[in-house]
């Protein structure tokens, strides 16, 4: 991601409230019938920790990836209020090294803040690092988003369509894929009328 952009998310988390609000994304809530207690899971750039800590709730044993200190000081306090652990995980993103096999469930909920070259980084690490039988989850903006203008980025090539994610994981077993627009309310970060997408798929093999 680089130093300017890992202090710009610094600056934006320094405030005592947080940004994305503490209750999970209500996509991944709703993921919650397919989910086991014991399951490792990886909560990509997970911020301030709303979901990495749903996840810890839930009984999973849950490494938390982020590239902002500040940030990862908020997860904790959110851990420590909600009676969980995680594992936190200081890293930029984009150096990481994806440990191949080790989760049962790998998340990554609005991380359009990556160029189509750092998401095809991302989107292979996501399926190395799980297990056979694995779960992606994913959720993000369509580039209708932008003329909503209730959170993301403005950059169209950041964001996601049918096309590109079946074509992404042409080489998992797509559980569900939905393209819809939904009221969300997640803090300050992201309010208001949105154009969303869903992804469920499973590693096979």
């Amino acid at each position: 991601m680089g130093v300017e952009q890992i202090t710009q998310w610094d600056t934006r988390y320094a405030g005592e409230d947080y940004v994305f609000g503490t209750a999970p994304n209500a996509f991944l809530a709703a993921q919650a019938r397919r989910l086991r207690p014991g399951w490792k899971a990886l909560a990509i750039a997970d911020g301030e920790g709303r979901n990495g800590v749903w996840l810890a709730g839930q009984g999973l044993a849950v490494t938390s990836l982020d590239a902002s200190r500040t940030a990862q000081e908020k997860a904790q306090r959110l851990a420590e209020a909600r009676g969980v652990e995680l594992q936190l995980e200081l890293a930029d993103i984009e150096e990481w090294d994806w440990p191949r096999g080790r989760f049962d469930v790998v998340v990554g909920i609005f991380i359009q803040f990556a160029s189509p070259d750092l998401r095809a980084g991302i989107f292979s690490g996501m399926k190395r690092s799980l297990r056979p039988g694995g779960l992606a989850l994913l959720e993000g903006y369509r580039p209708e988003q932008i003329a909503y203008g209730t959170g993301g980025p403005k950059i169209p090539e950041q964001l996601y369509t049918i096309e590109l994610l079946q074509a992404a994981f042409a080489d998992f077993e797509i559980l569900e894929l939905r393209a819809y627009d939904a009221e969300i309310q997640e803090g300050k970060g992201h309010s208001g009328m949105s154009a969303l997408i869903d992804l469920v798929a499973r590693k096979v093999g």
